[in-house]
């Protein structure tokens, strides 16, 4: 219980803005993941509070808060953000170096297919 305690700061005299300890924010908050499955989104408002997840010899894990009363509706997807999209989403399908589309997104580490980040015998495919 000594975490819950060392991160509960509902004032926000400590860390500036009110602080909770993690899975213990009141009601009527919620994270940006929390707003998006209510179909919203925070519209500008500010950071309203944080809760805080206290990790041994690292610093704490943090998730900003804002307030369910201020947030605004969902923009609806219009036909060019679809287009834009999908777009997007082939590109990171597409090798850059041989220019073939695979089913699935090219790894950024290799920035390329495995075939081209791997060629000849010694790649993946050859050492079986």
């Amino acid at each position: 219980m000594v975490a819950r305690a060392a991160f509960f700061d509902p004032d926000g005299a400590e860390y500036g803005i009110p602080t909770y300890p993690w899975k213990y924010a009141p009601e009527g908050y919620a994270t940006r993941r929390g707003l998006r499955a209510l179909g919203l989104r925070p519209g500008g408002q500010p950071v309203a509070a944080q809760v805080l997840r206290g990790r041994h010899r690292r610093p704490p894990l943090v998730a900003y808060l804002y307030r369910i009363d201020l947030a605004l509706p969902v923009r609806p997807m219009t036909s060019r953000k679809w287009g834009a999209l999908a777009l997007a989403m082939l590109a990171r399908r597409t090798c850059p170096k041989c220019r073939i589309t695979y089913s699935y997104c090219i790894p950024t580490s290799l920035g390329t297919c495995v075939p081209c980040a791997y060629p000849g015998p010694h790649g993946p495919e050859g050492s079986h």
